[in-house]
């Protein structure tokens, strides 16, 4: 962002502040300076003016000119194509050193004395803002004929430039930066207010209207001028060429000039664009395109009718080309959110205010129209019509409510009550239904960075400056730094690290995922208003509902890669539909159990179901499987489970399907995934084992195919007594002698704290077991 000390000073008062100071004050309220050049024009470059212009005797190109220069009239011979009698001009005088080293001397041109020369902008050091000599004007400000350039504020003026970060769209602008100074100087902003004369004959309801179906969430407004004899002022020149942006028109430069002082975006359009063959009211109609977009259109019928795109760029067929005539002047706003987001989701062509659309542009559409018509007005003979056209959203300001001891707190000192009011008062803020101890604080629309408490102490902090905050003494006490923080980093280093000793390797990945992919398996992705506004690349469009599809494309890649047998896991966040975080647990193993070795004669054995299974409670722990179906397409239907632990159900675990195994390119894959918040870790505690030798009992009993085994370890739960310490499924068998049955074979582990078990204490506990099978199930001994 470009601004000079000189323009600056037409939105607030720098009064004694000197550029240094203004750098420094910029640098402590966040406006990073990158570089000021100042402009020095040599002494003896005078204001003068040509009385008599006439052409040279000898010389087709050059022209004998008399100029006043105050205390005398001097004959000064000028090559420049626009010079003329009655032009305001700038003269280097005898002796003067120009910047270019050249010393001004009276010379003989083709036989005609010239005494000094009328200078070019280039020639005095200035940027190149017109061709051929300079032609002044009232613009600059008062001064005298014989006056020294560089007494002028104009020529011995400041360029500043600022580096902003992309929040600060609301500094994208003269009165923008004006305004963080007016806080951090306490000194009120200057307004320019366009005096409306009640005595215009014609209202613009008389020559224009507006129609829309909805407000698309744009603010606009309408004024009209009757442009004539516009002259474009040497000031709006000279710095357009200092913010090295230039247009064709003069009305264009009009529009660039007063949006970079005012913030508003303002566009000019041809009057006659909107009117009909036989009509002298224009119809301008508010619509949207085929993209989405909010765009401006003629309402009448005519062929490639969109005049514009709201924030984005406007159409050379409705820009204004003609010196005279009537025009019509927008101002538009559209929050930066909006247009951004839609630039996203379908990119089209932008002209050079979707910049300051996209970072957030001013909202305060009547601020620019007043800067912009009296700039208008007083430059030309045009006559503007009375009042406006205009369409505005509803909005409600953001409410920040944050009472004066948290502000304290924060920053650590403690800042006058009156002096946080006039800061947020200067910067915007509304604090009128503050108490007496807490702030209630209304965010205005272009600040809309500021979404919290913590933003608005910012704020606060940058007006009064770190600097100019006292410090404090460190106070330190030793407290028990064993906190959630830490137990939670300890359980994830130990669960990594059980994993590695497991024989898996860690895999990291982003948390953004492909939206398509986790459809096309039945995943619910974040929902569409919640979705990401810029994502890295296509492919990563979206948070990730699972670390599968992540594990899933590692393991491609590693069997691309040559690998037989693949172990992977991963713990990471992942989100839901409206996102909110969880933290999972994911392990993949694929292909061979082992490697190729003698033992297994080069052909090892593929991971099955109860392998996988081992693996996984190698690594967390002992837990119960029940059948389960998952909500997505990656399992196989008839190899899928829950995991339980103490009755709570923490995650699942399956063969992924052959459709998705062919897919990735892997041999059989299973895949785990477990809720790591709900994987048990606490202090481990001693418990006291029995010194007693414990025995073991097999039961076959005959139950049906269809039976489930959690229905049979339920009734065994319930009978068991205290000697039974385990009991797990060793072996099933069926045959046609068996029919609709099978022989289901159970292992129990039997062991007392007080003695050697008898075998009549042994029969006792399995008489009662085999008691329950048969009363509750109908199943009994083979």
């Amino acid at each position: 962002m470009i601004v000079t000390r000189s323009w600056l000073n037409e939105w607030i008062d720098l009064d004694g502040i000197s550029t240094e100071d203004l750098a420094k004050t910029f640098n402590s309220i966040g406006l990073e300076v990158d570089s000021i050049q100042s402009y020095n024009v040599p002494k003896k470059i005078i204001f003068g003016k040509v009385l008599e212009c006439e052409k040279h005797p000898d010389a087709d190109k050059l022209n004998v000119c008399k100029v006043d220069i105050g205390r005398s009239i001097r004959q000064i011979v000028c090559g420049a194509s626009n010079v003329r009698a009655g032009l305001n001009v700038v003269v280097a005088t005898i002796g003067a050193v120009m910047p270019s080293g050249m010393v001004i001397k009276p010379v003989k041109l083709r036989g005609v004395e010239s005494e000094g020369m009328i200078c070019s902008a280039t020639e005095i050091g200035l940027e190149d803002c017109q061709d051929g000599i300079l032609e002044l004007d009232s613009s600059i400000g008062m001064y005298k004929l014989g006056q020294e350039v560089c007494e002028s504020p104009i020529f011995s003026d400041d360029i500043i430039e600022i580096e902003l970060t992309a929040n600060r769209g609301d500094c994208l602008s003269i009165r923008g930066v004006a305004r963080d100074l007016s806080a951090a100087y306490d000194r009120p902003l200057k307004e320019n207010r366009f005096n409306e004369d009640e005595d215009r004959q014609i209202g613009i309801g008389r020559i224009l209207s507006l129609s829309h179906e909805k407000t698309l969430d744009v603010n606009l407004r309408y004024r009209a001028v009757d442009l004539k004899k516009l002259n474009l002022p040497f000031i709006v020149k000279l710095r357009l060429a200092q913010i090295e942006d230039k247009r064709e028109a003069d009305i264009e430069s009009i529009m660039l000039y007063a949006t970079h002082s005012s913030g508003v975006i303002l566009r000019a359009y041809n009057y006659a664009y909107f009117c009909s063959e036989n009509e002298t009211i224009a119809k301008i109609e508010l619509k949207e395109d085929e993209n989405g977009y909010a765009s401006i259109v003629n309402d009448a019928n005519k062929k490639n009718n969109k005049a514009s795109t709201i924030g984005i760029i406007q159409e050379d067929v409705s820009k204004v080309t003609y010196d005279e005539g009537t025009i019509l002047i927008e101002a538009s706003y559209i929050p930066p959110d909006i247009i951004s987001k839609k630039m996203q989701e379908s990119k089209i062509p932008s002209g050079p205010m979707y910049y300051k659309t996209s970072r957030g542009s001013e909202p305060e559409l009547d601020h620019g129209l007043s800067f912009c018509l009296n700039l208008i007005e007083s430059n030309s003979a045009s006559s503007i019509f009375g009042g406006n056209i205009e369409l505005c959203d509803s909005y409600e300001e953001a409410i920040v409510s944050v009472s004066k001891k948290e502000i304290d707190d924060i920053i650590g000192a403690d800042i006058d009550k009156v002096r946080i009011t006039k800061i947020l008062q200067n910067l915007g803020f509304n604090t009128s239904k503050s108490s007496l101890d807490n702030f209630v604080i209304s965010v205005p629309r272009y600040r809309h960075d500021i979404v919290n408490k913590q933003d608005i102490i910012e704020e606060i902090v940058r007006m009064v400056g770190i600097d100019n905050i006292p410090s404090q003494p460190f106070v330190f006490a030793e407290a028990n730094r064993l906190e959630d923080d830490y137990f939670k980093y300890k359980k994830r280093t130990i669960f990594r690290h059980r994993a590695a000793q497991s024989g898996f390797f860690e895999s990291l990945h982003f948390v953004f995922d492909e939206k398509k992919v986790l459809n096309s398996y039945g995943f619910e992705t974040t929902l569409e208003d919640l979705e990401l506004l810029n994502p890295i690349v296509n492919t990563l469009d979206t948070l990730r509902p699972t670390l599968y599809t992540g594990l899933l494309k590692a393991a491609s890649q590693n069997v691309k890669n040559g690998y037989s047998s693949v172990k992977l896991f991963e713990i990471g966040s992942i989100f839901s539909p409206t996102r909110e975080e969880s933290l999972k647990m994911t392990m993949l193993f694929s292909g061979d159990t082992e490697s190729q070795n003698l033992s297994n004669s080069g052909k090892p054995a593929k991971i099955d179901f109860a392998f996988f299974a081992q693996k996984i409670s190698d690594i967390i722990g002992e837990f119960t499987l029940a059948s389960y179906e998952t909500k997505h397409s990656l399992s196989h239907t008839y190899q899928c489970a829950k995991l339980s632990i103490n009755g709570k159900e923490i995650g699942e675990i399956f063969r992924v399907h052959p459709t998705v195994e062919k897919d990735y390119g892997l041999d059989v894959t299973y895949l785990c995934e477990v809720d790591f918040d709900k994987i048990p870790y606490a202090l481990k505690t001693a418990k006291k084992s029995s010194k007693y030798q414990a025995s073991f009992r097999d039961l076959s009993i005959i139950i049906p195919k269809d039976m489930s085994y959690e229905r049979v370890k339920q009734v065994i739960d319930n009978s068991a007594s205290d000697e039974l310490i385990r009991f797990y499924p060793v072996d099933k068998y069926s045959d046609e002698s068996l029919g609709d049955n099978m022989s289901f074979s159970i292992r129990f582990v039997l062991q007392s704290e007080e003695k050697t078990l008898e075998e009549e204490d042994i029969t006792s506990s399995i008489d009662a077991i085999l008691e329950s099978l048969q009363r509750e199930l109908g199943v009994g001994l083979r």
